[in-house]
């Protein structure tokens, strides 16, 4: 079972015995980016820290996973981030058994920021029961075709709505888009550059050396845990026209296979707002 745990942008899988919490994005040190640019900010790690325990404490969990983008700095690591990532895992280890990490774009050099006992995963994710996790900047391992359900961050995703003044409200959504799983089959084979010629040698190919099927019906794309950060407005983007936002949304939103025009919206409370081709606005 996988479920959102309203109000927040956390994630509940439930497989076996096991209870796992997913977040994502929270880009621990943004603040001393902007301070760059003399914007200056106090820490918010304190509070997103509190927000986490929050959740820890309603669900207890037996391990969390974070989806990505832990940290802020693409290429280094800032001093802030030296002493607050750690910070952070030491805190959370204490009221959860189990702490993973799989890095994003955000995350290089993370493995020395990372406290004895908090795991680091690979960067084409993890699998739990029927659920592929990945951050969403690069290619999924190629075994998650067999997975019903694939759950990203990376995108902030928000929807925002103009009334008639002009007035633009914003709010964080959680995004669950339909998948053609032949499409995606294919455009991961090709990531791997493993050659095929048509779909009855590709899905041959997956069966015999992956032990592999195309099951994938869902992605999921969850809204960051940091909410300071503004994110990508999804009912203003279009995909195919978008060059510019290639290296933002990622390649599984970019390989054809996954209908964005037919995602369901909800609100961080549990909100539908409808599909996604409802709800698109001009720019």
């Amino acid at each position: 079972m996988i479920r959102p745990v309203s109000p927040y942008p956390a994630l509940i899988i439930e497989e076996s015995h096991e209870k796992i919490m997913v977040i994502s994005d929270l880009h621990l040190g943004w603040e001393a980016s902007l301070a760059e640019d003399g914007i200056h900010i106090p820490s918010q790690t304190g509070k997103m820290l509190r927000k986490v325990k929050e959740v820890l404490a309603a669900e207890n969990p037996s391990s969390l996973i974070i989806l990505g983008d832990l940290k802020h700095t693409v290429e280094k690591i800032m001093l802030e981030e030296w002493r607050d990532v750690p910070l952070f895992l030491e805190e959370v280890k204490r009221m959860v058994g189990e702490v993973r990490v799989i890095p994003g774009n955000h995350d290089g050099d993370i493995s020395i920021l990372l406290p004895n006992g908090v795991k680091l995963e690979p960067q084409q994710g993890v699998i739990v029961g029927d659920v592929g996790l990945f951050h969403g900047h690069a290619w999924p391992d190629i075994r998650m075709l067999n997975c019903k359900t694939l759950v990203i961050g990376h995108v902030h995703p928000v929807i925002t709505f103009r009334d008639h003044t002009g007035y633009r409200v914003t709010s964080q959504v959680w995004v669950k888009a339909p998948c053609n799983n032949i499409t995606l089959a294919k455009a991961i084979l090709r990531r791997y550059k493993i050659k095929f010629k048509d779909e009855e040698e590709a899905l041959r190919i997956l069966s015999e050396e992956y032990s592999t099927q195309p099951r994938v019906e869902n992605l999921i794309i969850m809204p960051s845990f940091n909410e300071f950060l503004g994110g990508r407005a999804v009912n203003k983007i279009s995909i195919a026209r978008d060059e510019a936002l290639k290296d933002f949304i990622g390649p599984i939103l970019r390989s054809g296979s996954i209908n964005l025009e037919d995602a369901e919206v909800y609100l961080l409370d549990g909100t539908y707002l409808g599909e996604l081709n409802q709800l698109t606005i001009s720019r």
